[in-house]
């Protein structure tokens, strides 16, 4: 695996475990971090050993608690646009991985914090954890995907309050709003992220990607219907599906790991 300045990673039984290190700093987003988060999950989408991602801060006390204020002084319109699509390119990675990305949310996650908690396909909350997106405190808005993101999980009603009033949520109200599938205690928090993801593991990994891309595609239009049906022939020509209609009518679990022709 690559070495990288900002993040820790490590591989254990197919689970890719990508933490950014910046505790110093509460795990703010810089450019650099951003950066190799996302050459961190093209590695983890290009290693065959790999199953699926967690994404997790270091330390107890934050996810990410946003980017770094500093680097946004002095820029210009077109620079201000260049850093949000650099951004967004890199979030839109994660939400578009063909292998589940769990977010571990182990405290505050704030602006680009909560931004990327929402890039991810799944996430898991401990007890402490804090959400919002505070950037009109700077007179600024969610530039990394936020603003269409967080309307899609909570609703444009709520989502938009939560945006205009930099109001920030714990972790319980965002279980409440569908922000977050489960809250735990803090200690807890990898271990049901794996759980979770064991889970998936014996599925189809070709049946989960295709899930994934007709999910990303929902967008209130014939669009989605139209890529879910892409995908439902694409699972035709997967050998996976083969062993999954098998086992069904020969009562037995399907065993996918060594059939896996996931493609994107």
């Amino acid at each position: 695996m690559s070495e990288y300045k900002n993040l820790k990673t490590s591989v254990e039984n197919g689970i890719y475990t990508l933490t950014i290190n910046r505790p110093d700093k509460m795990n703010a987003l810089n450019r650099e971090t951003v950066q190799e988060i996302g050459a961190a999950i093209k590695e983890a989408n290009e290693n065959s050993e790999v199953f699926s991602i967690i994404l997790t801060g270091e330390g107890p006390k934050a996810f990410a608690a946003g980017a770094d204020i500093k680097e946004f002084m002095g820029l210009t319109k077109e620079q201000g646009m260049a850093m949000a699509k650099a951004g967004q390119d890199v979030f839109q990675s994660i939400e578009n991985s063909s292998k589940p990305v769990i977010a571990a949310v182990n405290g505050f996650a704030l602006g680009g914090g909560c931004e990327l908690a929402m890039s991810c396909h799944l996430r898991i909350a401990s007890e402490n954890a804090k959400f919002g997106q505070p950037e009109v405190n700077l007179g600024l808005i969610p530039g990394y995907g936020g603003t269409q993101r967080l309307i899609r999980y909570v609703g444009k009603t709520k989502g938009l309050e939560l945006m205009m009033t930099a109001e920030m949520i714990n972790a319980q109200q965002a279980l409440d709003l569908g922000l977050v599938n489960y809250v735990v205690p803090q200690e807890n928090l990898i271990s049901k992220c794996v759980e979770i993801l064991n889970v998936i593991k014996t599925k189809s990994p070709f049946a989960v990607g295709a899930a994934i891309r007709s999910a990303n595609a929902y967008d209130g239009t014939p669009k989605g219907f139209d890529a879910e049906l892409t995908e439902f022939g694409k699972c035709f020509v997967s050998e996976e599906i083969k062993e999954g209609i098998s086992a069904f009518l020969e009562k037995r679990k399907a065993d996918f790991s060594t059939k896996n022709t996931q493609t994107a």
